[in-house]
């Protein structure tokens, strides 16, 4: 009988430990919220399904800023929902080997070299039809995958936020000065978090 007690007892303990646990977990994995990474074909089909813009990280291995971007700007909530609800978004290894087809084009990095493939390597033919020559850059497309532009350098949360509500709100299209640019800026209001 004394056992039956103590078993009972520590069964209790095994549960409220096991809920416990289970509780943190979940919270935890609710809280880690990712941008839906897609291939760049990936992105084009289901554009072509569901018309969205994409935007898309090229980035190198060996690139610091890239690596803070990801690690900061692209974990952030804010940019993750916003990301997520109006973009197809893909990550694209500017001096990879991947074999790319777009707009009935296939580009490929005919000078990657694998030995190379923790630092610097050749250009891939796509970013050079981007115009990328530095990174991180993010380039937009619209709907119909035409290029919107390509926007160097690392962007805090809230430096993107002005280029993701430009470009996925069509406010681009109406910033065509260099002094509607000015005033599109400095009267943005940025909603992102810090």
């Amino acid at each position: 009988m004394r056992q039956t007690k103590y078993i009972n007892k520590n069964r209790k303990k095994l549960k409220r430990v096991l809920l416990l646990i289970v509780l943190v977990i979940g919270s935890v994995s609710t809280n880690a919220q990712e941008i839906n990474w897609l291939t760049f074909e990936e992105a084009i089909d289901a554009q072509q399904q569901n018309p969205k813009k994409i935007i898309i990280d090229t980035y190198t291995t060996w690139c610091g800023w890239c690596k803070k971007m990801d690690k900061e700007t692209f974990t952030n909530k804010d940019v993750v929902d916003y990301i997520n609800e109006n973009f197809y978004a893909v990550k694209f290894d500017a001096e990879g080997n991947d074999v790319v087809n777009f707009k009935g084009n296939t580009f490929t990095n005919p000078g990657f070299d694998p030995s190379k493939v923790n630092g610097r390597n050749s250009s891939h033919q796509l970013s050079q039809y981007f115009g990328i020559n530095s990174f991180p850059t993010i380039v937009y497309l619209d709907e119909e995958a035409n290029l919107i532009g390509p926007i160097p350098g690392y962007k805090t949360p809230q430096q993107i936020e002005l280029f993701l509500k430009l470009f996925g709100n069509d406010d681009y299209k109406k910033v065509t000065t260099k002094e509607e640019w000015e005033n599109y800026s400095a009267n943005f209001k940025y909603e992102f978090a810090k």
